[in-house]
């Protein structure tokens, strides 16, 4: 499948500080990426370098196989929409989403019809005389997804476009944008810090620390399958066993990561099993989350039906799991 974006040993530095470090990234058409990390990772530089906001050190970008780097953000095929949605207050919401074609040139008629139907792709036919402070937080989301997709990029990045909406908002939004770039086949590239919004949505994931990319694969793999303690602890709950209790359990002297639903309680044929002593247990709903200690250094969680019965805060329980979910990790010892 052919890049949509592709960085080749990519730097961008600032002074002293290497904000991305040696980055390389293949986009495919089509494709839902993310980009998640912490702040200061790096993953907005990245963003901001694929726009054009910012030209690498070093290293070279491209967009549909062509040479990217020290072309303006205005003649590169990709729009942007910002967490903040930087809309217009003064415009209404049709000439909002109209702005990007007006500067481009384009008679208003032709303007307005595309925008017509940028705002019906987002399910905001009618709305199009209203002003944004008459909207609401999703409803601005949506003009400002309108207004970036009436130019029709070929890549569309995301910059923590969900961040400023509520829980429920956000996660029906996640929902939507993932149904939307499926309809449209853009490609989609998401910056966001927020590893359940990545998960749910994206077709690949980029974890990225300090200036580099740490892992890419597909979120079941990363959820499942990190390779270092750092991707295992950011991406989703782990338990991070040291190597002197993993050689305990397996006869392998390094660190591995334990998801806590992954563990029921109670010894059972075939499964590794420790011993550990209940420390607290929390109602969650649909479940309870227990904290226990081995020996004297180590606290594991494990996610536990909400119906179990458990014993008193103190006691002894066993903690039984099957061997393949114990994740070896590349972490030096």
């Amino acid at each position: 499948m052919a890049s949509a974006l592709r960085f080749s040993s990519v730097s961008r530095h600032y002074g002293e500080v290497r904000a991305v470090a040696g980055i390389d990234l293949d986009v495919a058409e089509g494709e839902f990426f993310a980009m998640l990390g912490p702040s200061g990772s790096g993953k907005t530089t990245c963003l901001r370098l694929a726009a054009g906001f910012e030209q690498p050190t070093e290293g070279e970008i491209f967009i549909l196989g062509q040479r990217a780097d020290g072309v303006p953000p205005w003649r590169r095929a990709i729009n942007t929409v910002f967490q903040d949605y930087a809309l217009f207050p003064h415009m209404s919401i049709l000439d909002n989403v109209a702005y990007g074609l007006m500067v481009k040139g384009v008679d208003k008629p032709t303007r307005i019809r595309a925008a017509m139907q940028a705002l019906e792709l987002v399910k905001l036919g009618g709305y199009g005389d209203r002003k944004t402070a008459q909207l609401s937080g999703g409803q601005r989301q949506r003009v400002a997804l309108a207004r970036a997709l009436v130019n029709k990029p070929s890549v569309l990045l995301l910059d923590e476009p969900l961040g400023a909406l509520d829980l429920k908002l956000r996660e029906a939004m996640q929902e939507e944008l993932k149904a939307l770039q499926k309809e449209l086949g853009i490609t989609f590239v998401l910056v966001t810090h927020d590893q359940s919004e990545a998960l749910s949505m994206a077709d690949r994931v980029a974890v990225f620390n300090a200036g580099q990319i740490v892992q890419i694969g597909a979120p079941e793999d990363l959820y499942r399958q990190p390779k270092t303690r750092f991707v295992a602890d950011f991406v989703g709950s782990a338990n991070l066993l040291p190597p002197m209790l993993t050689e305990q359990l397996n006869g392998q002297r390094r660190w591995a990561s334990l998801r806590p639903e992954q563990i029921s309680l109670g010894e059972q044929d075939g499964k590794l099993s420790l011993a550990a002593t209940l420390s607290s247990a929390s109602f969650l709903g649909a479940m309870r989350r227990i904290a226990v200690r081995v020996g004297n250094d180590v606290l594991l969680h494990a996610d536990l039906p909400a119906a179990i019965s458990l014993p008193p805060q103190g006691s002894t329980v066993t903690l039984s799991f099957d061997p393949q979910v114990l994740n070896m990790l590349e972490d030096a010892v």
